[in-house]
């Protein structure tokens, strides 16, 4: 059996995550089921991460194992002509045996990207999140400094999703202003449930006032749902990068 590793792009506004559920359309059951109609063969797909339902990919990582002859160099292509427009393989590539795009992943980057004007685009419904308050870019900045490091992050997490521990290490944390879009752009070695949205909605309460930058750090150690800021919705956030050693890590470049 050939492990292959796939490199792929994704809009996710159609799809209830990536995750495969029964009863639900994903982007991980809709790209199984393709492989398995090229391959001939039930195929049992593992994705980099879990992303929310609505939550984009601009690139994303996903292996299976098969003894199908289709030739690699044919195969993006094939299976693109199965699957719909909003799910594109880009590269496919043949990974080492113990390659598993989850567990051999070292760190992760997303970006939230939010549109600040007081009129909508509606080229940007479902690509961004509309915000027309005015934001307080620099306290932003301020806040955004706490997250950086190794913390629990429990305070800006949401429930549903079991995990051993919710202490994670944010490498970077940025804030760019492009107006009239605003991109949040977290790099971690992990994340954990609805983290990278929360913490976005965190600091947009600190450009509110609702939370002053200098309590953030108090906020992570009382991991308290409660007390930090909402959870902005999905239609904004993008995986944007993703890290590994050796040739998987090269053909994701």
């Amino acid at each position: 059996m050939k492990n292959i590793a796939l490199k792929l792009s994704f809009v996710g506004t159609n799809y209830h995550g990536w995750q495969i559920q029964k009863t639900e359309k994903t982007v991980g059951g809709t790209l199984e089921a393709a492989l398995a109609e090229l391959c001939g063969h039930e195929v049992k797909l593992v994705g980099c991460g879990r992303t929310d339902a609505g939550v984009h990919a601009k690139i994303y990582c996903a292996n299976f194992k098969t003894d199908s002859t289709i030739p690699l160099e044919k195969l993006p292509l094939a299976v693109n002509a199965i699957l719909p427009a909003d799910i594109v393989v880009e590269k496919a590539m043949y990974a080492p045996d113990d390659f598993n795009a989850i567990l051999s992943c070292l760190k992760k980057q997303y970006t939230y990207r939010l549109y600040n004007l007081r009129i909508r685009n509606p080229f940007e419904a479902e690509r961004a999140y509309f915000y027309p308050r005015k934001l307080n870019i620099e306290k932003m900045k301020q806040a955004a400094r706490h997250f950086v490091g190794t913390h629990d992050f429990a305070a800006v997490r949401s429930v549903g999703t079991e995990t051993k521990t919710t202490v994670r290490t944010v490498l970077e944390y940025e804030i760019e202003e492009n107006s009239p879009i605003i991109e949040f752009r977290a790099t971690a070695d992990g994340f954990l449930y609805n983290m990278a949205r929360a913490m976005v909605g965190t600091l947009l309460y600190v450009s509110e006032g609702k939370i002053d930058p200098a309590e953030l750090p108090v906020l992570l150690e009382q991991k308290d749902r409660r007390l930090t800021g909402p959870t902005v919705p999905p239609d904004g956030l993008y995986m944007t990068k993703i890290w590994y050693d050796g040739e998987v890590g090269e053909m994701l470049l």
